[in-house]
């Protein structure tokens, strides 16, 4: 692992109680707070007791410690080099993420390290500036619930407007671009970011409601021949769908995977894309779209 238990919330959350001490401020009320917000529900019956019992020689019995120094955690080349990497990605500048103390160093991998074969090549500009203002006011409206106005591009290349309340953000890896949840907007409940030609703030007296559109949940069930490692592909590829594998016999496993009907012909192209390693048994319904786009690339002489 990159980022070593160093870093863990135990750690930090030790860190956090030293620095505190080290201000002069030794309440334990206080103390049990830094457990609570940094750590997990249960720490509390372990961190504090060890400190003060001196099981971990850090802190006196008496609520002060022998460190004089405020606790540092520097990061290694090896992290330096991934967080590099990671800020090279364009879809980093969307979220207005600094990295510092960066320069100079080598990335560990770049985007010319690796092939993505199955993602569409007409992905959201991520690095024009126009875009990536639109998604930040967006991503906003969203933290604050404020209604927003937005104009749209169509297939006709006419606008088309449009209020709503931004609900949230989700990224297709498929496509390679993000769309927008809205509410109070049934007849367009999701919005490609990348038709959105402009957007600002709405203050009209037409209140909008934060209703949104109720998601029609779906699950296929799928027969996986575990041979070239597809089962740890398949979890891998779907590993943001809710999910759950039994194992059948030898190297013959069972997955349903649930997701949003909306994204169905996305999931029939990643369901085809392992080959004959996955074999789709449940619904019927899910299995004939198979047979059906399998039939359509056969009769255009695809392979």
């Amino acid at each position: 692992m990159i980022f070593s238990e160093l870093y863990s919330a135990y750690y930090n959350t030790v860190a956090s109680i030293i620095s505190r001490l080290l201000d002069g401020e030794n309440d334990e009320k206080k103390l049990h707070q830094i457990v609570s917000e940094k750590a997990f529900g249960e720490s509390a019956l372990t961190i504090l007791p060890a400190l003060k019992g001196e099981k971990w020689q850090l802190m006196r019995s008496d609520m002060t410690t022998a460190i004089s120094r405020k606790p540092t955690m520097p990061l290694t080349l090896l992290q330096r080099r991934w967080l590099k990497a990671i800020s090279l990605d364009l879809r980093i500048k969307l979220f207005g993420v600094e990295f510092e103390g960066l320069d100079g160093v080598e990335p560990l991998f770049t985007a010319n390290d690796y092939l993505i074969y199955d993602r569409y090549s007409d992905g959201d500009p991520f690095d024009d500036e126009g875009y990536i203002n639109r998604f930040r006011f967006i991503l906003a409206a969203i933290r604050e619930r404020a209604p927003i106005k937005i104009a749209l591009s169509n297939k006709d290349g006419n606008s088309t407007f449009t209020k709503c309340i931004p609900i949230r953000l989700e990224y297709s890896e498929k496509d390679d671009k993000f769309r927008l949840i809205t509410g109070g907007c049934h007849f367009l409940p999701v919005i490609n970011l990348s038709k959105v030609t402009s957007c600002s703030r709405y203050n009209g007296e037409y209140k909008i409601s934060t209703n949104q559109r109720d998601v029609q949940y779906r699950t296929v069930t799928m027969e996986i021949t575990d041979e070239r490692n597809a089962l740890e592909r398949v979890m891998l590829h779907f590993a943001h769908f809710e999910k759950r594998a039994e194992k059948l016999d030898g190297n013959r496993y069972t997955v349903k995977i649930k997701y949003d009907s909306n994204d169905e012909s996305e999931i029939v192209i990643r369901v085809l894309s392992f080959g004959p390693l996955v074999r789709v048994t449940e619904p019927s319904r899910f299995v004939n779209l198979i047979k059906d786009r399998l039939i359509r690339q056969k009769n255009c002489n695809l392979r």
